[in-house]
C-alpha cells in the first residue's frame, strides 16, 4: 500500500500563500516553523494552515499542486473546496 499525498495551503504572517505537498502534514508544518521547511515560508513565518486536500499518489498531488500556484491568491483557497479537482492527465 502508498502512502497517500497531502497538498496543503498555508497562510503565512506577511499575508501571502504558500503550497505545498508532502506525505505527513504534522512533520511538514513542524519544519516550516522552526524555518527548516522552505526558504519562502522560513523568511516569512507561517500563521496558519487553511486547507488540506488528500491524493493516492504523488503524481497527482504534484499536478494538483502546479493547479493551484497558477491560481490567482483569491481563488486558492475555493480550490481545496471543490469535490473533485480538474487535473489534466
Amino acid at each position: 500500500m502508498t502512502t497517500p499525498w497531502t497538498l496543503y495551503l498555508l497562510h503565512c504572517t506577511d499575508g501571502s500563500l504558500y503550497t505545498g505537498i508532502t506525505t505527513n502534514i504534522q512533520k511538514r508544518l513542524e519544519a516550516h516553523r522552526t524555518g527548516k521547511g522552505s526558504k519562502y515560508v522560513a523568511s516569512r513565518g507561517v500563521a496558519t494552515i487553511l486547507a488540506t486536500k488528500t491524493f493516492p499518489t504523488k503524481s497527482e498531488a504534484l499536478k494538483a499542486e502546479y493547479a493551484v500556484k497558477q491560481l490567482p491568491k483569491d481563488k486558492k483557497e475555493a480550490w481545496f473546496t471543490q469535490p473533485a479537482p480538474q487535473i489534466p492527465l
